[in-house]
């Protein structure tokens, strides 16, 4: 039986510190009622020592990630959350000082900082990186997308998917949440169902029979959905089937036209701890054709996959996590910063710095917060079904990914990179951009006019040769040496302007010297009275994927003043970028849009 969280070794501060109104109050009933917003509690009252202001700025969370609306208003979110609108001024204001949300004038949108939080559990699982690389190689095999799920109450939610490029895409984000009915996955986890379990599923079902609740599948159009017992009925026989046979059909029941086969993937000790799934489209396969194709290579798969599971090396000892909730910050914004909302979001990103059950005293040494701090954050974050108490510690759930990661997951490079060059524009009133390396071009993949009557004139889409301008040098100086001699060997300089280089031996000291510098400068090699100033983008893993511009004329200013000016704001946002693009592609990949 799972041990009670640990008595706390000094008093903590009372539940409505800091955050105005009861523990359990209006922000949980919020979360009984808007669609895409999960029942959390796990008991049906609220513990003594619930973080208040913890439990208020998840439902604000909640609410900004479920339905089809990403801008959201301080006093929509009054409304439907049912907090005070002063309380969800102070926990917008927390939030956005910690990255998770941003402003834009009046608005809210939740900010790439939030993928934190979901990474904290695909980390700590670590099924993407174990499974993952085993799920491409079979969608490489059979042509067909492949997915990775895991239970998730009554639900199953998506972790990883090797999709397959075609007109008719079949794509799921990571984080999004299915209803066990309407997926080959949920008969698999609904085999092993208790009464409990089953009763919850006919109670949620009774309050959202036409699925509203879950905005990653087409609802039923009011008026048809099938009586209750009908869908019951159904669904227990396919449980019945997958019991027996260990595999699970679904014949269009997401939507028509798509079929899938999946098969569980149990862990050492036998238990189900996710599903891998075949999908495929009418217009390829029937049901039946598919599992007959689909069957063999992907049992192969499974075996590696469990196998994977079973080999899977221990962690090696985490490093204490870096934290949001800095002094500065409340010294800063004094009672505008809700401190306790910022340590129990450092609780909840802590997980993702351990591999399975971590202990209180484990996590209270990662966050540097006193044991009884992170006591009452683990009493909430369970309350409220993102954790779950084991005999060997705590696990953080799939839940987890419900606050954002979805929405997030499903960002491009230009939808990143945007605000920030927004934001640079604004500081510094010339153009900046954003390119990659196609080729042996640069292709401009964001872009933001500067504010002056004579700007440079660019749309997102442009080619230019790499070789003549700053991002291009940035971005061929950070590539293996082999594959940069090979690039520049078969590039033919050509003299765009009088200042061009166009010489071989001149190009490749041109990129070396950018690559020692760590920036590219271009001046007039482009275009008569041009100049470019440019830094690299990276990824997660330190790689240059993209590179980040300022252009602006030549006459404005000298170099010096120019380089003076421009480079520490332009590092600036390419930090800001980069930091970004890592937060959101830790386990989804990110395209260039």
């Amino acid at each position: 039986m799972p041990q009670p969280i640990e008595a706390p070794d000094a008093p903590d501060r009372p539940a409505a510190a800091d955050g105005g109104g009861a523990p359990a109050g209006p922000a949980a009933a919020e979360a009984q009622g808007a669609p895409g917003v999960s029942t959390a509690p796990e008991a049906p009252g609220a513990p003594d020592e619930l973080v208040g202001p913890l439990e208020r700025g998840l439902a604000v969370l909640r609410v900004m990630a479920a339905g089809p609306e990403v801008r959201h208003r301080p006093g929509d979110l009054a409304r439907t959350t049912g907090l005070a609108r002063s309380t969800v001024d102070r926990v917008a204001t927390t939030l956005v000082r910690l990255g998770v949300l941003r402003a834009e004038g009046r608005d809210l949108l939740l900010a790439p900082g939030a993928a934190e939080l979901g990474n904290a559990y695909l980390a700590s699982c670590g099924l993407p990186e174990l499974l993952g690389p085993h799920a491409v190689a079979l969608a490489d095999a059979l042509d067909e997308s492949v997915s990775v799920a895991v239970p998730d109450g009554d639900g199953v939610r998506f972790l990883a998917q090797a999709t397959r490029r075609r007109a008719m895409a079949i794509s799921f984000r990571t984080g999004d949440l299915l209803p066990a009915e309407r997926c080959a996955p949920g008969a698999l986890f609904a085999a092993a169902w208790d009464a409990a379990d089953l009763d919850r599923w006919r109670d949620r079902r009774a309050k959202d029979p036409l699925d509203a609740g879950f905005p990653s599948v087409p609802p039923r159009p009011a008026g048809t959905a099938p009586a209750p017992e009908e869908v019951e009925a159904e669904f227990l026989d396919r449980v019945r089937e997958a019991r027996e046979s260990g595999l699970a059909v679904d014949d269009q029941l997401i939507e028509p036209g798509l079929l899938a086969v999946a098969l569980p993937v149990r862990g050492p000790d036998g238990t189900a701890v996710c599903a891998v799934s075949v999908v495929s489209h009418t217009s390829r396969h029937s049901a039946a054709s598919l599992a007959a194709q689909a069957l063999p290579p992907l049992r192969r798969a499974v075996t590696a996959m469990e196998a994977a599971l079973a080999a899977a090396p221990a962690p090696a000892e985490p490093a204490p996590a870096p934290t949001a909730s800095a002094p500065t910050l409340k010294e800063e914004l004094g009672s505008g910063f809700l401190q306790s909302l910022a340590r129990g979001l450092d609780v909840l990103r802590a997980f993702g710095s351990v591999r399975g059950p971590v202990r209180l005293a484990e996590l209270a040494r990662l966050t540097g917060l006193p044991r009884a701090t992170a006591r009452r954050s683990l009493i909430t974050l369970r309350h409220l079904g993102y954790v779950r108490e084991e005999p060997d510690g705590f696990l953080v759930l799939p839940r987890v990914l419900e606050l954002g990661y979805a929405r997030l997951s499903g960002l491009t490079l230009p939808e990143i990179a945007t605000p920030h060059l927004v934001a640079l524009v604004l500081r510094i009133h010339e153009s900046a951009s954003v390119a990659v390396l196609d080729g042996d071009d640069i292709r401009y993949v964001a872009r933001v006019a500067g504010t002056r009557i004579m700007h440079i004139d660019i749309t997102v889409g442009t080619r230019l040769p790499a070789y003549a301008t700053s991002m291009g040098r940035v971005l061929l100086g950070a590539l293996p040496a082999a594959e940069r001699a090979a690039r520049l060997g078969r590039i033919t300089p050509e003299a765009l302007t009088p200042r061009t280089v166009t010489t071989h031996e001149g190009l490749d000291e041109a990129v070396a010297a950018t690559a020692a510098r760590g920036y590219g400068w271009v001046e007039q090699e482009l275009e008569e009275g041009l100049r470019s100033l440019a830094v690299a983008v990276t990824d997660g893993a330190g790689r240059a994927v993209a590179a980040v511009n300022v252009a602006l004329h030549a006459g404005r200013a000298t170099p010096e003043e120019s380089l003076a000016a421009l480079l520490p704001p332009l590092r600036e946002t390419a930090a800001l970028i980069s930091a970004d693009l890592a937060a959101v592609g830790r386990f989804s990949p990110v395209t260039t849009g």
